[in-house]
C-alpha cells in the first residue's frame, strides 16, 4: 500500500478529464451524477473506478505501472517513465531510433578522428 503522490493525484486527474468518456467538467461523473471519485483516490491499492481501470488506465502506461505494481524505468533518450519489461531501454521506436541515429554518428566520429591521427 503506497501512498499516492501530489504529482500522482494531478495526473491522475488530468488523465480522467482528458480520457474518460463518463466524465464531464459540467456534471462530473456521468452514472454517478457527482464528482468523480478517482479525483479523492489516495493509495495505489484503493478501490478504482471499474470503467476507469478497464477503459482508461490502459491508455496511460506510467499510471498503469503504478497501480498494478509494475517495476517502472527512465528512457535512456527522453527520460520519459515506462512500464519495464525484460531488457527493453528505450519507451518507444521512435526513442530507440534517435538513440541508433546518435550513436552512429557517434561512432563514425570517432572513426574519422581516428583515420585523421593516423
Amino acid at each position: 500500500m503506497a501512498e499516492l503522490s501530489k504529482r500522482d493525484k494531478i495526473r491522475i486527474k488530468k488523465h480522467v478529464t482528458n480520457c474518460c468518456a463518463n466524465y464531464s467538467k459540467e456534471y462530473g461523473c456521468l452514472p454517478l451524477e457527482t464528482e468523480c471519485y478517482m479525483f479523492s483516490i489516495g493509495f495505489t491499492d484503493s478501490k478504482l473506478c471499474k470503467y476507469y481501470e478497464q477503459a482508461v488506465l490502459p491508455t496511460d502506461a506510467e499510471l498503469l505501472a503504478l497501480f498494478k505494481g509494475i517495476p517502472t524505468k527512465k528512457c535512456r533518450q527522453c527520460g520519459k517513465s515506462f512500464a519495464s519489461v525484460g531488457r527493453k531501454v528505450y519507451c518507444s521506436e521512435h526513442c530507440a531510433a534517435e538513440a541508433r541515429r546518435r550513436y552512429s554518428a557517434e561512432r563514425v566520429k570517432r572513426h574519422r578522428q581516428k583515420k585523421a591521427e593516423m
